[in-house]
């Protein structure tokens, strides 16, 4: 009898009866792999809130729930000091042999402290950072909770002066997996899926955003751990990667909005005829019978028909007579060749250029402000003049032919500084501050 593909092998089944008697760093192929992993060494600090949760979780479901309830309903109780009375009247909805049980395991788990000498209950410690822990179990099941936790997690250790990096790593994967999720809709052109996706993306973008001043103080600020700072800047790339995505996405909607089509003049569009379909549950009963009849054509009209397939027939057919040679030589007729023309400006610099350069000498030469040759007419004028201006000199655009190479040998150079200055026009409210110096040589005056 040959062994099925599910059954384990020997190993596993070694493995499992020896995993209780194992240390951590035992299921390691080398022992020291575990104390160099920082995720590992933060797991061993924290072994007394591990054993907590698996003595919480133990057992079956109903009973793991149950212990769950309690000790959140306990964690959740205005009161630090807890009387046995207090404790029955918040659970008299419970059996007595379910509460002491209960109790009893989270006495055991030193969740919940007897005080002998006070005669009350208290939470401990471990069980405030329990209850931190397992806070998001009661918040109302969303697609998001997960992101939205970290952000909030993230955002809020931040304005604390807490940042941790494990927090900022887990995060930065979870807007790589939702990336990569929008991306695969994207990709796929279906319109059903987009739509799908659309209100989950709007989501991410909206607690992007929202928690965005956090992480960008996050970034900016300065970190003593060069591992919070390197997962910090991570972090950044993927919320920027993320946002760009928001450009794509609109396209794909909009790709999948030409594609609709409308039925004639009824309204209805090829997306309302799929949301109906998809809503059927079976779409072979819609043909029913359809395709037990077969249509028989009726020609109420043959010799119409007829005379009109002849008429087609004789109207392709090639006449015999005619001549299949070459049509002879004739002489093309006289005609313009349009061609595109550089825009006015372009010449009116070059022309501004030459007057400036006219009759000077290197002593008479003097600078002259950007302002003076980029200046005048509307907007879109000045902003192209100041585009031409690095031309000014340069080798590559001084070898071609036409005014792009007349403007790049011209006898002057631009010299544009980093800084902006207002001016006094009309159009334009401030300019980059620069100057254009003269260049005349020996080659230029020959």
């Amino acid at each position: 009898m040959n062994t099925p593909d599910f059954a384990p092998a020997p190993e596993a089944v070694s493995f499992a009866e020896d995993a209780d008697s194992s240390s951590f760093e035992g299921y390691f192929r080398d022992p020291a792999a575990a104390a160099e992993s920082p995720l590992a060494w933060r797991l061993g600090q924290r072994l007394a809130l591990l054993d907590a949760l698996r003595g919480l979780f133990s057992g079956g479901q109903a009973t793991a729930q149950l212990r769950l309830w309690v000790f959140l309903e306990l964690a959740a109780l205005p009161q630090g000091r807890l009387q046995r009375d207090d404790l029955n009247q918040a659970f008299f909805s419970l059996r007595p042999e379910a509460l002491d049980a209960t109790l009893k395991r989270l006495r055991d788990l030193n969740l919940l402290v007897w005080d002998a000498t006070a005669q009350d209950y208290h939470l401990s410690p471990l069980a405030q950072q329990l209850q931190g822990l397992l806070a998001p179990l009661v918040r109302s099941a969303d697609e998001d909770d997960e992101m939205a936790a970290l952000l909030a997690q993230v955002a809020g250790a931040q304005a604390l002066g807490l940042s941790d990096p494990g927090q900022i790593q887990h995060l930065h994967a979870q807007l790589a997996r939702r990336y990569d999720e929008f991306a695969d809709v994207i990709a796929s052109g279906s319109e059903a899926r987009l739509r799908e996706a659309q209100p989950r993306f709007e989501r991410a973008l909206h607690l992007v955003e929202r928690a965005g001043e956090a992480l960008t103080a996050l970034i900016r600020s300065d970190h003593d751990d060069p591992r919070l700072e390197r997962e910090a800047r991570a972090l950044g790339r993927g919320q920027a990667r993320l946002l760009s995505m928001a450009s794509q996405f609109t396209r794909a909607l909009q790709q999948a909005d030409r594609q609709r089509i409308t039925l004639g003049t009824t309204g209805i569009t090829s997306s309302d005829v799929r949301q109906w379909l998809q809503s059927r549950g079976a779409l072979h009963e819609l043909l029913g019978d359809a395709l037990a009849i077969n249509p028989q054509p009726v020609f109420i009209s043959g010799h119409e028909l007829v005379d009109v397939a002849e008429g087609e027939f004789e109207r392709d057919r090639p006449d015999p007579q005619r001549s299949q040679g070459l049509p002879p030589a004739a002489q093309a007729a006289s005609g313009t060749l349009e061609t595109l023309r550089m825009p006015q400006e372009l010449e009116d610099l070059i022309d501004q250029l030459a007057d400036w350069t006219a009759g000077a000498t290197p002593e008479a030469a003097a600078a002259r402000p950007v302002a003076q040759a980029v200046l005048g007419g509307r907007y879109a004028q000045a902003a192209y003049r100041l585009q031409l201006l690095p031309l000014l000199g340069d080798e590559q655009a001084s070898t071609l032919q036409g005014l792009t190479g007349d403007l790049a040998r011209s006898a002057w150079r631009a010299v544009l500084l980093p800084e902006i200055v207002a001016v006094q026009d009309p159009c334009v409210a401030a300019l980059s501050a620069g100057h254009l110096e003269p260049d005349i040589s020996d080659d230029t005056h020959a």
